[in-house]
């Protein structure tokens, strides 16, 4: 064992990014590797980047000299969207010799010969136009639940996102593939699968490598149904216009989806959703949470929302705040909008002072906080099955119902990754909810 030689892996970003990294690393484990913790000494590290914030851009540099802080002669290799988008620049950060783009991260073991250090990153990176074949991929994010990738790449051209740039055209899992990954998880007795992908609403397009249709997202939520041994599964954010009646009826009767449903918005405004180049107005969000609603009265609803787009006037802005205030959503996930290269929001006029795109930022947060309190409020007295989680956090064991109410009680080993069933009974002071047990505690 000693002999082998060390891989370590970081990953920065979205849930796709971590179903990635998984399958990286099975591929440097069949090649003979050990893998280990980041923070110990390896001889290889792989960074894996995100390019959707700033703040990721400004991380990379900490995390490679984390990386070199234990151990300076390692061989250190960035992949992902940034290292897509600006592989000379990640190329030209002190300690990196490696930079591989959207399709040559998947074949990272063949650029292993010599892992001599480099004076610059040597660069490996295609055109954009190239990454159009599917690498299925899947991870654990703990004992828990599992990201299983389903799609990749989009073909929207909203004017603030750099995705399509770094990732390519839109393209799908074979659903056979699809349902044979599902069912590796299942036999691993992880208990949730989380579905991932660019825009996974879009499932089937390019499933064989055109843009022929076998399959639909409809038929892949389908066929996941019915593979056995998964407790749950959870659509993890599905564009509004592709999120179809006959997908949120199926969600409402299926045997193992949950009732929580992440549905990107960008902003309150049509205004504003206009000059972003998205492909729905806001009545037909409103038309999706009434139907969700009226299927699933207990489902949970969370929004993507961007402040301070170019243009966003005070009173785009508060048409924004008032549309979700009176939405009957759960909680928002709150974006301050940052200029991004070869993007066309760069380039536009009526800049919106970053100061005041803070300030926006902070309302919504703490709209957020009302909306998800509110949600929490609404569910006590209700039975749900809960799914304890792995981490001993301060003496406390965590867990999600299927409606996304994260839940806590004292430490108990013989609870993780077991479902059971609970009346939720009151808020705590951090804010997460206390409970009873309904029935005698189930152990898987």
């Amino acid at each position: 064992m000693e002999n082998l030689k060390k891989v370590a892996f970081y990953t920065l970003g979205c849930k796709l990014n971590f179903s990635e990294t998984s399958t990286i690393a099975r591929s440097f484990k069949d090649e003979g590797f050990l893998r280990v913790d980041f923070n110990e000494a390896a001889d290889i590290y792989v960074i894996n980047t995100c390019s959707v914030t700033d703040n990721a851009d400004k991380r990379f540099k900490t995390i490679v000299k984390h990386a070199q802080k234990a151990n300076e002669n390692a061989f250190v290799i960035a992949v992902g969207c940034y290292a897509q988008l600006k592989p000379e620049e990640l190329a030209a950060v002190d300690g990196v010799d490696l930079v591989l783009g959207a399709t040559e991260k998947f074949k990272i073991t063949n650029y292993l010969n010599d892992l001599s250090k480099n004076e610059m990153g040597e660069v490996h990176s295609c055109e954009i136009t190239e990454a159009d074949f599917y690498v299925g991929s899947y991870s654990f994010g703990d004992r828990t639940r599992a990201f299983l990738k389903v799609q990749d790449g989009c073909d929207y051209k909203c004017t603030y996102c750099t995705i399509p740039l770094a990732r390519g055209i839109s393209r799908s899992d074979e659903l056979e593939n699809v349902l044979e990954n599902a069912r590796k998880i299942s036999q691993d007795g992880i208990k949730e699968i989380v579905l991932t992908g660019v825009n996974i609403g879009d499932y089937g397009k390019g499933e064989f490598g055109n843009k022929k249709h076998e399959h639909t997202f409809l038929d892949l939520v389908k066929a996941l149904d019915e593979v056995e041994g998964i407790e749950r599964l959870r659509i993890s954010s599905i564009e509004p216009n592709l999120l179809k009646n006959e997908t949120i009826d199926f969600v409402a009767k299926s045997k193992a989806f949950v009732p929580h449903f992440h549905i990107p918005l960008q902003s309150g405004s049509n205004d504003i959703l206009k000059a972003m180049r998205r492909r729905y107005m806001r009545e037909l969000y409103v038309d999706r949470v009434q139907k969700i609603r009226e299927v699933m009265p207990d489902a949970c609803i969370g929004a993507d929302v961007i402040v301070g787009f170019p243009g966003e006037s005070n009173e785009h802005f508060l048409e924004t705040y008032n549309f979700l205030n009176e939405l009957d959503i759960s909680y928002l996930h709150v974006f301050t909008y940052s200029e991004r290269d070869n993007t066309s929001a760069a380039e536009m006029t009526d800049v919106v002072p970053l100061k005041i795109r803070k300030k926006r930022s902070k309302m919504l947060r703490g709209l957020s906080a009302k909306k998800r309190r509110a949600f929490y409020e609404s569910q006590l007295g209700k039975t749900k099955n809960v799914l304890f989680e792995g981490e001993n956090k301060e003496g406390y064991i965590h867990g999600f119902t299927e409606n996304y109410v994260k839940v806590k009680t004292p430490w108990d080993p013989a609870l993780v990754n077991t479902l059971q069933k609970i009346e939720l009974q009151k808020i705590g002071e951090d804010g997460l909810v206390r409970f009873s047990y309904v029935e005698e505690q189930i152990t898987a």
